[in-house]
């Protein structure tokens, strides 16, 4: 069976499923496009042209809100935002193209439920909970073996928009009656958070998380003492701040730590969807919680799962099976037409241990390689890599990167290394848990409460970056790297090589890697120091530049 599923709503996506393997999943802010885009018409024309046959079910996900038929009106095939019921999937018979076809919609709710689970490695038959956490909704379930779904509790509603909201508190740029936070405030306040040495709110603080917590959400403007709030514009330097940020994210997280505790009894694994399911933080906590056999998170936690959740629900449906095949590098394969002057570059043909002496030297590198990753972390095949051990390289890269010096760096390293270097006893190959840091060695991805959140790497898993970190390991004793998302400010992923080019002169990187070829900039500050380390004695001839 043929699934063409798409997700009309923010972090839009475009799936292909065909029987039973995920083909693809193109996410409309890739390619350098704006974070959080819906989808657009070149996206949908993109998709159909890759796809050799026609499908057989059309998938709409649910996106607007049930209740209002303004937003529905003429869009009968989409099923709405809540709701876990069957019956209120949309099953319609149509046409594409010349094909018949059946359209199919179900909810956004149905969606990160059915996403976590079809790509989870629990087979068909296995009762679970989830929990769906996102901008929206707060809400755990219980899944039976026939696959019935259980609301167990609207446990908060909207924690994604109340945790974020926090932020915009002490940000003097953010306006007090804006109604929701900015969509990337979440996430720094994730990073903020990190920084709280305070475990005990205050009593105006108290008062505060009252408002932010009991009752509806609501604007910050409507907290009657906001004039004399605490923390209101005091800039997101301010200690206090962040400590009162830890003190937040941990209360979020308690509220529906308690529900847990008091309502899953049971054992189950635990599914985990939404967007608050990228706080690796939280992540951590619900693995050493005691309360679950295991706990999963798929790499497209956020929305842009929702295109693959709408497909597997619709096989569930007609095929009786909820599970997918699928690979983490599921996107588009990198786009090398264009032009670009290739003179600014020395070129070198495809070496790992030669590209690893260039970061052991202190270079940052653009690294390409297949398709682009699905989902927001860049998980080694379009990052900026270097190496770990000074706090400066740190910096650098947040310089690079046009971003605020309390984000944290991650790292990548070889499985084999986690334990020793992290304490991570497990596959973290998708970066959504954090883990301790136990060495002084790796200040560049040492976050300031001595986490990191690292990704784990295997030959299996990912052989370029496997290869690129054993030849590091060789050179450096560790085979761990700085490893960083490849993309402007504000966009996705890069995903050509003109956008390629542009970052990498215009952002202060010393070149690029593309499919194993090291392009080293001449105009780079380091380009001396790495000419002479390819020129040296102590490299093998291969280490010279070829031609163009």
């Amino acid at each position: 069976m043929n699934i063409f599923s798409y997700n009309p709503g923010h972090d839009g996506a475009i799936v292909f499923i065909k029987d039973g393997r995920l083909i693809f999943s193109i996410e409309s802010e890739k390619d350098s496009h704006y974070r959080y885009s819906a989808l657009s018409i070149s996206h949908v024309l993109d998709a159909i042209g890759d796809i050799e046959e026609l499908p057989d079910v059309v998938c709409t996900g649910g996106w607007w809100p049930y209740d209002h038929h303004e937003f529905l009106f003429g869009s009968l095939r989409n099923s709405g935002y809540r709701g876990v019921e069957t019956e209120r999937t949309i099953i319609q018979p149509g046409r594409f193209f010349k094909g018949k076809v059946d359209y199919f919609s179900s909810t956004h709710e149905r969606s990160h439920i059915l996403c976590a689970f079809g790509m989870s490695p629990l087979p068909m038959g296995t009762p679970f909970y989830a929990l769906v956490w996102e901008g929206d909704i707060g809400a755990f379930y219980e899944v039976d073996s026939a696959f019935n779904i259980s609301l167990l509790g609207d446990v908060l509603n909207q924690p994604g928009n109340r945790y974020g909201m926090l932020y915009g508190l002490a940000d003097p740029t953010f306006p007090k009656d804006g109604p929701y936070a900015r969509q990337s405030d979440a996430g720094k306040l994730m990073a903020l958070a990190s920084f709280s040495t305070r475990l005990q709110p205050t009593t105006e603080e108290t008062r505060l998380l009252r408002f932010l917590l009991d009752g509806p959400y609501r604007k910050l403007s409507d907290y009657e003492e906001i004039d004399s709030a605490p923390h209101l514009n005091v800039g997101l330097d301010d200690p206090e701040f962040r400590n009162f940020a830890g003190i937040y994210s941990d209360a979020i997280f308690d509220v529906f730590h308690q529900f847990a505790r008091a309502n899953m009894r049971k054992g189950f694994p635990l599914l985990i969807a939404g967007g608050c399911g990228l706080n690796c933080d939280w992540n951590s906590k619900w693995q050493e919680a005691g309360l679950f056999s295991e706990v999963f998170v798929p790499p497209v936690a956020n929305d842009s799962g929702s295109a693959i959740g709408t497909a597997i629900d619709a096989q569930l449906h007609f095929t009786g099976n909820a599970k997918i095949d699928w690979d983490v590098y599921s996107g588009l394969p990198f786009r090398k037409g264009g032009t670009i002057d290739l003179g600014k570059y020395d070129i070198y043909d495809p070496d790992p241990s030669q590209t690893a002496s260039f970061l052991a030297a202190g270079a940052i590198l653009a690294w390409v390689n297949g398709k682009y990753e699905i989902g927001p972390r860049a998980l080694g095949n379009r990052s900026i890599l270097a190496a770990p051990f000074r706090d400066s390289t740190r910096v650098r890269l947040n310089e690079i990167k046009q971003r605020e010096q309390f984000r944290p760096i991650a790292p990548v390293c070889l499985k084999e290394d986690a334990m020793e270097l992290f304490g991570c006893d497990r596959d973290s190959p998708h970066m959504l848990y954090t883990f301790h840091v136990k060495t002084d060695a790796l200040a560049a991805v040492t976050h300031v409460n001595r986490t990191a959140r690292i990704q784990t790497v295997t030959a299996e898993s990912n052989k370029a970056v496997h290869d690129l970190l054993a030849a590091f390991k060789q050179s450096s004793g560790y085979g761990v790297l700085c490893n960083t998302s490849l993309n402007f400010s504000g966009k996705g992923f890069i995903n050509n090589i003109v956008d390629l080019d542009v970052y990498v002169t215009q952002h202060g990187l010393d070149g690029f890697v593309v499919e194993g070829r090291t392009h080293l900039l001449k105009s780079s500050k380091m380009y001396p120091e790495l000419l002479r380390l390819a020129s040296s004695p102590f490299n093998a001839a291969s280490l010279q530049p070829t031609s163009v």
